[in-house]
This record gives C-alpha cells, structure tokens and sequence, in this order.
C-alpha cells in the first residue's frame, strides 16, 4: 500500500515550524528531509524515525517497525499533534546524524 498525498500534506503541515523541509517521492512513499539531511519516511501512511539515540530518549515508550519487507526497523511516531515536539525532535537529529554522502562525478 503506497502512502497518500493527503497524508504527506498532514506530515508536512506538522512540521511547518521547520525551515529548509523537503520531500521526495520514491516507489509510493516519501523520503523527509530537513536542510539536506534525510530524517523520516513516510511509508503506508506511517511516519517513521531514523533510529538515533536523542529521539529513543525523548519518546521513552517507542514501537520499532520496518518500512519494507528486508528493511532496518525504524522508530513508529503516532503522537503527531504537538508540532513544537515535533520541530525540536527533528532539530536535535539534525544535528547528530551525519552529513549526506557527496557522490563523486564519473
């Protein structure tokens, strides 16, 4: 089941406190982005977290899931209405995952 427009539009919504948000779409779900960095997935209308210690802190509480059949277990967020919590919590991964990969030319 690949994830809905409407959906993305909600997601995007509770993060509109965050400047530099991006999304791309891949094979019917959504890739987030905060100032370049990958962030959170949205797969079957599910937002998931990258994992990272500063977030496992925060949530206390958290459902692991996989995204896709094969694929690392993410962190499930189902509390979406506080989009303070949500800013900050994407904030303060920011910071701690790592900068993306520069492809080199061929």
């Amino acid at each position: 089941m690949a994830s809905s427009k409407e959906y993305l539009d909600f997601i995007l919504e509770q993060l509109s406190e965050l400047e530099e948000m991006s999304y791309r779409p891949m094979m019917g779900e959504y890739i987030l982005y905060h100032r370049g960095k990958i962030i959170v997935g949205i797969y079957d209308n599910r937002l998931l977290l990258k994992p990272v210690k500063v977030v496992l802190g925060q949530l206390g509480q958290t459902r692991l899931e996989r995204p896709y059949e094969g694929a690392k277990e993410m962190i499930l967020l189902e509390d979406l209405e506080d989009k303070s919590f949500l800013a900050r919590l994407i904030k303060e991964m920011y910071e701690v995952l790592p900068a993306p990969k520069v492809k080199k030319k061929a």
